[in-house]
């Protein structure tokens, strides 16, 4: 299975470097500046939990060699970008795409399976999310922050498929937590629920999620913020199962917890965020009496928060 992985950022970088480390034919598409700082280093991942890897030489393409007389089209595309990125991404490895090839996308929320399916055909695209923290430091090694790194995919139309059975085999044994879903929009939605609950509260206070609950009505916020992100999932036909209602409370209400979302990183950092994509666009798909209601909704006022940073923010560089 011949894989693309768009770009050798903290994500695709980590699992496209696993996966070609333990022997799979990857081949990282970037800038040509990229291709020359990993001809020179490598790509290194700085792992406690995985184990440190350097990748000597890895195989690279830039979007223009791509489209060269001859180009093949990849089995696989594995697509982690941010998702005010999407559109460029798209761009750049569309010409790697053939009638046979799939499109797995990692990214959070639902907006970009829209797009993409739009583009390349609802048949091209798979369901993902994956769970990992990690980052770039200033030598561009993957630093991998925590103990989780795993894929989860599957059809979105549910079930399994010979592709998804392929894909799990080629991505079995690579060093990372695998998992091929017969119910990943579910899983889907789940994750879009608690990253918007988390994302949310900790960048509306500017804190972790042990110093918000220690607030006067900090957990109140969080429940509230939480509850609003599950009845939009639930009018969509995807209401939280029990077994993720508790995974989740453990966290967003965890006493001391030190926990926070990427985006309130981002924000701190004064980098672009996904506000439309994680928040605004929950917002769009709530129901209409939500719409109607004339109580605003703390997802409305931490999305509102986020706009008005988004607004500062080209001021502030």
């Amino acid at each position: 299975m011949r894989i693309l992985v768009v770009g050798a950022g903290a994500t695709g970088g980590y699992f496209g470097g696993r996966l070609a480390a333990a022997g799979r034919d990857v081949t990282f598409l970037v800038r040509e500046a990229r291709a020359a700082q990993l001809r020179a280093n490598g790509l290194v991942i700085r792992s406690p939990h995985g184990g440190d890897l350097t990748l000597r030489d890895p195989q690279t393409v830039t979007r223009e060699a791509l489209s060269a007389p001859g180009a093949q089209p990849y089995d696989l595309v594995l697509l982690s970008c941010k998702a005010y990125d999407l559109d460029d991404a798209i761009d750049s490895f569309a010409a790697a795409v053939g009638p046979e090839t799939v499109i797995l996308p990692l990214l959070n929320g639902m907006r970009h399976l829209e797009i993409l399916q739009a583009r390349f055909g609802t048949q091209a695209v798979l369901g993902g999310v994956c769970l990992i923290a990690s980052t770039l430091n200033d030598k561009r090694e993957i630093v991998h922050l925590n103990d989780a790194h795993a894929i989860t995919f599957g059809e979105p139309g549910g079930g399994m498929s010979a592709r998804v059975d392929a894909i799990a085999a080629a991505f079995s044994n690579a060093g990372f937590n695998l998992k091929a879903s017969e119910r990943i929009l579910q899983e889907m939605w789940e994750k879009w629920v608690f990253l918007a609950s988390l994302a949310g509260s900790t960048c509306l206070f500017r804190a972790p999620v042990g110093a918000i609950v220690a607030t006067p009505d900090g957990a109140a916020t969080i429940e509230r913020l939480f509850a609003e992100c599950r009845a939009v999932a639930a009018e969509h036909g995807h209401a939280v199962r029990d077994s993720f209602l508790e995974r989740s409370r453990a966290m967003l209400f965890a006493t001391g917890s030190t926990l926070t979302a990427s985006m309130l990183r981002d924000v701190q950092n004064g980098s672009r965020i996904e506000a439309d994509h994680i928040l605004g666009d929950l917002i769009r798909r709530g129901g209409a009496a939500q719409r109607a209601s004339s109580e605003l909704s703390v997802l409305r006022i931490v999305y509102s928060q986020l706009k008005a940073y988004e607004a500062q923010r080209p001021q502030a560089a």
